[in-house]
């Protein structure tokens, strides 16, 4: 199956369909010419034929708007950032400082934490993305827990995202009919908002996901190429978003019917699916991509990441993968050589 469409090729096919129903006659008939006699004497009654009007040029067909709920459009949409607004402190210890933060993401404020480390700064910058957790028993900064200590005491400025529809963060009731792209949007926020710090370089800001934050780093990095500079995903979800569906969705028919009632289903409507599936879309890629994986992990398979891997390389970019032998989905005797490699990688990336 051809996995891979770009948006251009997309815009090109609208275009093409357009200009093939559009019949333009761009030439007007041309303008009779007077006959000249042999001789000087004018030709009796000689009437020259009236003009023909000049045609009105056929309006130039413009390329349709992306679905809004489409990589497309997250490319799209226009991004006016906002303040990182620092609030009581969490924790702190003598590696670094941890605050509640809260960042604006369109009409939305998503919460957070942040773990500044107390050695002088401006400092790199991660953006961390969780996995899937209930949002009924989210709290605060809950996921990646091990991996905003690590890297705090690594001199890095952690932001860990709470997402819409989590802990203190603004409600959106359709995120789930949307198939979780505001989570992306979240994610791209989160990176804007870190530029506003003091405490951060914001020429040096990266990004890392686990499980699901993996397929919201993904989707990141294709709808906005040149955001970070890095990114590292643990265990993450397939990069074609049927898979994602097909696992997790489908067993869950209340959301799975609305989708299909909103979007249709990915046998009836492969548009759709295409332009939500981060794959589709790797040539726009230009950070360099590391990727850890276990080989047992049973929630998401390893062939997924290998298959991410495999469309990167294809389409040229800078990608590398680390597989675990037996390291399930949550990672553990192998977790402190996967951060060791991840620190590596991020500071080859001047990070």
């Amino acid at each position: 199956m051809n996995r891979r469409m770009t948006w251009a090729g997309l815009a090109a096919l609208g275009m093409t369909a357009a200009v093939a129903c559009t019949t333009t006659d761009d030439a007007a008939p041309p303008a009779s010419t007077p006959s000249t006699a042999v001789n000087s004497t004018p030709a009796p009654s000689s009437v020259p034929p009236p003009s023909s009007p000049t045609p009105t040029p056929s309006p130039t067909p413009s390329a349709p708007a992306p679905d809004p709920v489409s990589l497309q459009a997250l490319s799209a949409k226009k991004y006016p950032g906002g303040t990182l607004r620092l609030g009581r402190v969490l924790a702190r210890n003598a590696a670094y400082t941890r605050y509640f933060v809260t960042y604006p993401s369109g009409s939305l404020t998503i919460s957070g934490i942040l773990n500044v480390p107390s050695t002088p700064g401006p400092h790199p910058a991660l953006v961390l993305n969780h996995g899937h957790i209930d949002p009924a028993i989210y709290t605060n900064g809950r996921g990646l827990m091990r991996e905003q200590d690590y890297l705090a005491r690594r001199g890095y400025v952690v932001l860990h995202t709470d997402y819409r529809n989590h802990a203190q963060s603004s409600k959106d009731p359709g995120n789930e009919v949307n198939v979780r792209l505001g989570y992306t949007e979240d994610a791209i926020n989160a990176v804007l908002a870190l530029r506003t710090s003091q405490y951060v370089d914001p020429n040096r800001i990266g990004m890392l996901g686990r499980s699901m934050g993996g397929g919201i780093t993904y989707n990141v990095l294709v709808a906005q190429p040149g955001l970070v500079k890095a990114a590292v995903v643990f265990a993450p979800v397939s990069s074609d978003a049927v898979d994602n569906f097909n696992r997790w969705t489908r067993p869950n028919t209340t959301v799975a019917n609305a989708i299909v009632r909103a979007h249709g289903a990915p046998n009836r409507n492969p548009t759709f699916w295409r332009n939500i599936s981060a794959v589709n879309f790797f040539d726009r890629v230009t950070e360099p991509v590391l990727i850890h994986h276990g080989s047992a992990d049973s929630t998401c398979p390893i062939a997924w990441s290998t298959e991410t891997l495999a469309a990167l390389k294809k389409a040229g970019k800078n990608a590398t993968m680390y597989t675990y032998p037996g390291e399930e989905h949550a990672f553990g005797p192998a977790w402190p050589t996967s951060m060791a490699r991840t620190v590596s990688f991020l500071k080859q990336q001047g990070l």
